[in-house]
């Protein structure tokens, strides 16, 4: 492989001006298509096989499109004085009904003031619209539309606020200056790491155009499969991050040749051959990790992820080829447009890291115990990680989601933002006398601990099905309501099926299937991961090692998760904005659920990301150890050569992650907190002393591999050492498999 790159590198290289003009074409008519067609986006959250699913089948193919999710819009009327039952108010109310009425797609109004459609202080009330006939999948316009039509209700003084029916799953995440703010941290990142601005920019510059294809093939695979709406926005966190990062850490090498008198194109040929191979694999691992969420059983899960790793192949195609090309086209003007103090240093640059690993190789048991006790620390909130559903009472304050969800709440009680929609399937002797089991189904089910109210229950149109909404006791997001769901679902009534749907009863079933095939989809990827530094580096304890460490990183970003969200410690300062009736130790101690796929999804990015340094650090101790065959020394000046580098390649993809904190949808902040606790543990307790520390114990073993083992691997090696040829001569001991009582290195044969 690493004469493959290197002849790729050396033809970008050579015909700069072609690769650069393909790549900001291609880019540019995506993004292009992507805007002019359109980007069809899906809010489908279904899991097919839970029993939601089939209450909601049952209730479509019953009661029709407007029963299900994204069928119905509710408006919660406020009189801030007086009451709604004040005939002037009610006649304005009346007014504002038959408006709606008149609204494309309405198929009928439910007037507050029916039975239960008024809160007992008289003040709050709501208007259910059904809606038929319009797109399911876009519930916001649908209430935007009915809630235009209520203006003789404001008229008159009311505040009328639209109710969000859709799942947090559903929302579309607009984006914001996030984008922004993080790369120009990491323009600022990188202008200090190289002390030029020509520099600096080529990888910002790569990152972007690889970003924008990525977004637009995104975009237009809407067209063919369902894309979710959170797909742009991972897409583009990872996107940025990985494809500064991969630019990083080839310019750093490049540089580094001109540095050594190597030509141009010569440099850029080897730096392809050799960090170029490590790109590749450390993008596989990204994309292997991703790829196996499709074993989630969540389809949000998997699109979602399949969709995400579009983002990393083009950053590793824009990496091995859009990267040479500018190398190429700017020779020696990479260092052009120095600026002052700044990356003056020459040989010097990594004798502060080379310093460290020296320290820890004298010492490898104190580290090693050290490291382990603040890694413990820092993971063992975790344990306290509470999962469950996010309602709109997280949304932003003020927010209209935020307002129609605590005035539904508080006129109404908590469990009315999250109904339990109970249908029943009657057999046929029950269907002949629907009267006494219909009456029997209300009677169980209001009979269950936590239910606060049932509905009238509704016979569908063939007289088989049965529908009534239960309204708990408690808040969506509280974990008691999905107790309820369990309680309900476990009834049993002679002449009737039972099965439970709606948000709470949906993610509740969600966070059930995550549960069960968390611990297959964890196996896979440390399975595969370790496989593939297996063909890299041809040394199984390397692999086990690496999986072990990106074990531990995790552990830590979901202590930190715990912390922040579910202990509370710091939710207000990443913009959780808690009740406002709340205490001040409340306030204070705001703690925020996480979304039952949100881990696995987080388990799969990081697992991938966290690889990428393994990859680069083991690069570099591999070939610093294939010359002198000195473990300790190696293992110095691996970290001493990428220290530097891969700490600012931590850095930017921190400030890329912690950019997108901004965002107000809390799942985004979740993912932005996850994501820069793990980059920022990783790359310095990690892999600046927990992994030399371990490497320098293991000692020549690291590099061990029996024999039949080295036969069966195929050569794939990612190090470019024949770009060394002084260093590992064909023929040499390093490109033959040793003996297995002695743990020398093998597969270094390019």
């Amino acid at each position: 492989m690493t004469r493959f790159l290197g002849r790729l590198g050396g033809w970008c290289a050579r015909h700069g001006m072609v690769v650069l003009t393909l790549w900001v074409v291609a880019a540019a008519g995506l993004m292009g298509a992507s805007l002019v067609l359109g980007s069809p986006v899906s809010n489908d959250a279904s899991i097919p096989g839970t029993d939601a699913q089939r209450a909601h089948d049952l209730m479509r193919s019953g009661f029709g499109p407007g029963y299900e999710t994204g069928g119905t819009v509710q408006l919660v009327l406020y009189a801030p004085q007086g009451q709604l039952i004040d005939k002037p108010r009610k006649e304005a109310v009346e007014r504002a009904i038959a408006d709606i009425r008149a609204v494309p797609h309405v198929k009928q109004v439910d007037t507050p003031f029916r039975r239960g459609g008024i809160a007992s202080n008289l003040q709050i009330g709501l208007i259910t619209v059904r809606m038929e006939g319009h797109d399911p999948a876009k519930p916001a316009e649908a209430a935007q539309a009915v809630s235009r039509a209520a203006q003789p209700a404001r008229a008159a003084g009311l505040e009328v606020v639209a109710a969000d029916s859709s799942s947090p799953a559903d929302k579309e995440i607009k984006t914001g200056p996030s984008e922004i703010i993080g790369v120009v941290c990491a323009l600022l990142v990188l202008v200090f790491a190289f002390g030029t601005l020509t520099a600096a920019l080529v990888p910002i510059f790569t990152a972007l155009v690889s970003v924008a294809a990525g977004l637009g093939i995104i975009g237009l695979l809407g067209h063919v499969a369902d894309v979710p709406k959170q797909a742009g926005i991972m897409s583009t966190m990872i996107g940025l991050g990985v494809g500064i990062d991969y630019a990083l850490f080839l310019l750093s090498r490049h540089r580094k040749l001109l540095a050594d008198g190597a030509p141009v194109q010569e440099s850029v040929r080897r730096t392809v051959a050799s960090s170029g191979g490590a790109v590749v694999f450390a993008g596989g691992t990204v994309i292997v990790a991703l790829s196996a969420l499709v074993l989630g059983g969540f389809p949000l899960l998997r699109t979602l992820g399949l969709v995400t790793g579009v983002s990393v192949v083009t950053a590793v195609l824009t990496s091995v080829t859009l990267v040479p090309a500018l190398l190429g086209l700017l020779g020696h003007r990479v260092n052009a447009l120095r600026l002052p103090f700044l990356g003056r240093r020459r040989g010097g640059d990594s004798s502060g890291w080379a310093g460290l690993g020296a320290w820890v190789a004298r010492r490898p048991w104190r580290v090693l115990i050290g490291s382990v006790v603040v890694l413990a620390a820092i993971t063992a909130p975790a344990l306290a990680l509470k999962l469950g559903p996010l309602d709109d009472g997280y949304a932003a304050q003020g927010s209209e989601p935020r307002r129609a969800y605590e005035l539904m709440a508080s006129g109404f009680g908590p469990g009315v933002n999250g109904p339990l929609l109970v249908v029943a399937e009657l057999d046929e002797k029950a269907a002949d006398a629907k009267a006494p089991v219909v009456k029997r189904l209300s009677d169980a089910i209001e009979d269950v601990d936590g239910v606060a109210h049932v509905a009238p229950a509704k016979v569908g149109d063939t007289g088989r099905t049965v529908m009534i909404q239960a309204i708990p006791e408690y808040a969506p997001s509280d974990s008691r309501s999905a107790d309820v769901v369990h309680d309900v679902r476990a009834l049993s009534v002679p002449g009737a099926k039972l099965h439970v749907g709606g948000k709470v009863a949906a993610l509740t079933d969600a966070g059930d299937r995550m549960a069960e095939r968390t611990p297959l989809v964890i196996g896979v990827v440390v399975l595969l991961s370790a496989l593939l530094l297996l063909l890299a580096f041809r040394a199984p304890v390397v692999a086990l090692k690496a999986a072990v460490m990106n074990l531990i990183s995790l552990g830590a970003a979901f202590g930190t998760l715990a912390t922040v969200f579910s202990v509370g410690l710091g939710s207000r300062l990443v913009g959780m904005d808690p009740p406002l009736e709340s205490s001040s130790l409340q306030t204070f101690f705001f703690t925020v659920p996480i979304e039952s796929y949100v881990p696995l999804m987080l388990f799969a990015v990081l697992f991938g990301l966290s690889m990428d340094y393994e990859v680069f650090l083991l690069t570099a101790v591999r070939q610093a150890y294939l010359r002198h065959r000195d473990n300790s020394r190696a293992v110095a000046e691996g970290l001493g050569s990428t220290g530097r580098v891969i700490t600012s390649a931590a850095l930017i993809m921190v400030s890329v992650f912690v950019a997108f904190v901004a965002y107000p949808d809390p799942m985004v902040k979740t993912f932005g907190v996850g994501l820069a606790a793990a980059i920022a543990v990783d790359a310095t307790i990690i892999r600046g002393f927990l992994v030399p520390a371990t490497m320098v114990l293991l000692g020549r073993a690291n590099w061990w591999c029996p024999r039949w083992l080295d036969r069966l691997l195929p050569n794939l090696s990612v190090e470019g050492h024949e770009e060394d040829e002084h260093d590992v001569r064909p023929g040499g001991d390093a490109g033959r498999g040793q003996r297995d009582d002695l743990p020398e290195p093998v597969g270094a044969r390019g």
